[in-house]
């Protein structure tokens, strides 16, 4: 239990503060690079996305050689060193290649996700998803609000600072965990269920199965991450209550829903299929999308608290399936699989972002982002169907 809260907990400081910048990128490009247009910001957030996507595999599949604990000292030294090069850098061409590569080393801390699945059993399987889809997917959300602190009392470039400091604590928590006997990624921690009876459990599902569900999280990350690129500067334009905290905060509403929802969970004593609710999330989370799109700050914070208890429920269940249709052995490279549709879909939101604000301003991410979560409801039991019962 131990070891499991430290690595949940290193994996939420590098999210969070990761992503201390990422929803502020159309200013710091404004204020340090020039003013590129919005599609440049775009092109550059979807970039990130391709370099995780191409990376992780490697990361991935060095796991199944190197402990991931092991792996992580040195990546985050890496990350940590390029991350604090990036405050200094006034040329753009240069940031582009120093901070791609600081990306890809950042990105092995995404191993943290598949290892601690791999230590827990299967009737632990959610909950334990639950907290990672915290930490994974809101944290980047809740980062936001303490980047638009930050902002408050820093030069924008400094954020740089703050994130490579991270790394190096980072690194210092993996290598006091290298003291200590580490469990090997498929041996469950509590020792109930053996890898070989979990695989013999799961070696008939079909990996077509998983290629499906790709397709589902390629769809839903695409349209349901449209609107974060340029939320901050949305917020600022429409809204009363306009400063880059009050950003910040709005931003990571569905972050706050999400520790919420992970906490009510918790507390349910009806436990329902990893299916149950993935359609009704992703129609509210439509809903919640849509209504953000008419440019008034209450119905904005609404759709925010809204959006948040659905991107929750359909994350959640979207990534059990996945662990469901997997082995403890292969997690980490079906968890390869699945990141690289993600980052897809996240690197269209991000492009098409940039595009939609180009053209048409700042709503239509909201309209496209509330369409395209219904086209992904009618998809998802076409694509992902019930297993039959034996």
């Amino acid at each position: 239990m131990n070891l499991r809260f430290c690595l949940i907990a290193m994996t939420a400081l590098a999210v969070i503060t990761d992503n201390l910048i990422i929803p502020f990128f159309p200013q710091y490009f404004a204020e340090r690079f020039g003013n590129p247009p919005p599609s440049h910001v775009g092109l550059y957030l979807a970039a990130i996305s391709l370099v995780v996507m191409t990376a992780f595999p490697f990361w991935a599949r060095l796991a199944k050689r190197v402990h991931p604990v092991r792996i992580l000292v040195g990546a985050q030294f890496m990350a940590g060193s390029l991350t604090v090069a990036c405050a200094f850098i006034y040329s753009l061409p240069l940031f582009w290649v120093v901070s791609l590569v600081m990306v890809a080393f950042k990105g092995s801390y995404l191993l943290m996700y598949p290892y601690v699945m791999s230590l827990q059993a299967n009737e632990n399987h959610t909950q334990t998803i639950g907290t990672l889809s915290v930490v994974v997917h809101f944290g980047a959300i809740l980062g936001a609000a303490l980047g638009g602190l930050i902002l408050q009392f820093m030069a924008i470039g400094d954020v740089f600072l703050v994130m490579g400091a991270a790394d190096f604590i980072q690194m210092a928590i993996c290598m006091s965990l290298l003291r200590g006997a580490l469990p090997k990624p498929g041996e469950a921690s509590d020792g109930t269920e053996t890898a070989e009876e979990k695989s013999a459990d799961t070696r008939s599902r079909s990996l077509l199965a998983i290629y499906k569900l790709c397709v589902v999280m390629l769809l839903f990350y695409c349209v349901g991450y449209i609107t974060r690129p340029f939320f901050a500067v949305y917020w600022q334009e429409v809204a009363l209550w306009n400063s880059e905290l009050m950003a910040g905060f709005v931003y990571s509403l569905p972050g706050a829903v999400a520790v919420f929802a992970l906490w009510w969970a918790r507390r349910a004593t009806k436990k329902g299929s990893t299916r149950d609710g993935i359609l009704a999330g992703l129609l509210l989370g439509a809903a919640a999308t849509l209504i953000q799109g008419f440019e008034n700050q209450w119905l904005i914070i609404l759709g925010r608290v809204l959006f948040g208890w659905a991107l929750y429920q359909v994350t959640v269940r979207l990534d059990a399936l996945l662990f469901e249709l997997s082995t403890p052995e292969n997690y980490a490279v079906d968890f390869s699989k699945v990141n690289i549709f993600q980052c897809l879909g996240t690197m269209g939101a991000s492009y098409g972002a940039g595009l939609l604000v180009s053209h048409y301003g700042q709503a239509m991410p909201f309209w496209a982002g509330a369409i395209g979560l219904v086209v992904t409801a009618a998809a998802f039991p076409l694509l992902v169907r019930k297993p039959r019962q034996a």
